[in-house]
């Protein structure tokens, strides 16, 4: 099936009366992080070098990644004449890289990066998910959407590539646990507060707790229950653990109220 394109967005259909300033910031942060798609693909191919199926598949991919970055950023300069996506993201670029040319991966195996890439994969089609039932505004709905179905048939990518490796390797339970915990902890780390810190257009320092707090409290506050449960559900299923059981249920609903809150706190702390 033939992937969408910028040219089947209904840009003629912006309504900059029900653009939410706060989420402008976040799809601005986002699109920098999407657009940083290429620079994955090129460590993917080096952890999966001898794989030239895998790495086709990841370089379709990414091309994917790098399209969803150009539709966000083509939508904040729209309703923010002002930004220039281009500047961003040669701004962020020259202060966020991943490694390029790796000889193995940053996560000990080629299972533990397969693992990691499917948390990555939960979390953007979750998060794009609640941005698009959270907004209003028409066409960043539509460009929402889409990246959310988008992100979900690449996790069932990286997962249908998951029991080779798997079957080869043997990683354990505890290892792949110990990979997926770590993983959805990172959400917190460098890229996106980093990225958040430039779609700002702060001029620095650059202050890494301060730019995540400020992130995660508009990030948290759109996610629902059904968003936090769906993620969950792929991520006990990409670590080995059933999902639908009694875990799944206490994770969703420890995570749900742990997200609600910190954004709440935040937000009183003027994060």
């Amino acid at each position: 099936m033939k992937h969408w394109t910028l040219d089947d967005i209904a840009w003629n259909q912006l309504d900059r009366s029900k653009v939410d300033p706060e989420m402008v910031r976040l799809i601005k942060a986002a699109s920098l992080v999407e657009h940083n798609g290429a620079d994955y693909a090129s460590y993917l191919r080096g952890v999966f070098a001898g794989d030239a199926e895998f790495q086709a598949e990841a370089d379709r991919w990414a091309r994917e990644e790098v399209q969803h970055g150009e539709a966000l950023g083509r939508w904040a300069e729209l309703v923010d004449p002002g930004w220039d996506f281009a500047a961003a993201r040669a701004r962020f670029t020259a202060g966020y890289r991943v490694p390029l040319n790796p000889t193995a991966s940053v996560r000990g195996s080629r299972t533990g990066e397969l693992i990691a890439r499917c948390i990555v994969e939960c979390g953007t089609s979750s998060y794009y998910s609640a941005l698009a039932d959270a907004c209003a505004e028409p066409v960043l709905r539509q460009i929402c959407r889409k990246i959310a179905a988008d992100e979900f048939r690449h996790y069932k990518l990286f997962y249908t590539y998951l029991p080779r490796y798997q079957q080869a390797e043997n990683l354990g339970t505890w290892g792949r646990l110990r990979i997926g915990w770590g993983r959805i902890a990172e959400s917190e780390d460098d890229e996106l507060a980093y990225a958040y810190f430039v779609a700002s257009g702060a001029p620095g320092p650059y202050d890494r707790k301060r730019s995540s707090r400020a992130y995660i409290r508009r990030a948290y506050a759109h996610y629902r229950r059904p968003h936090i449960e769906r993620s969950l559900g792929m991520a006990f299923k990409a670590v080995g653990l059933k999902p639908g059981g009694w875990l799944h249920r206490g994770a969703t609903h420890v995570a749900t109220r742990f997200m609600h809150r910190r954004a709440a706190r935040l937000a009183r702390a003027g994060a």
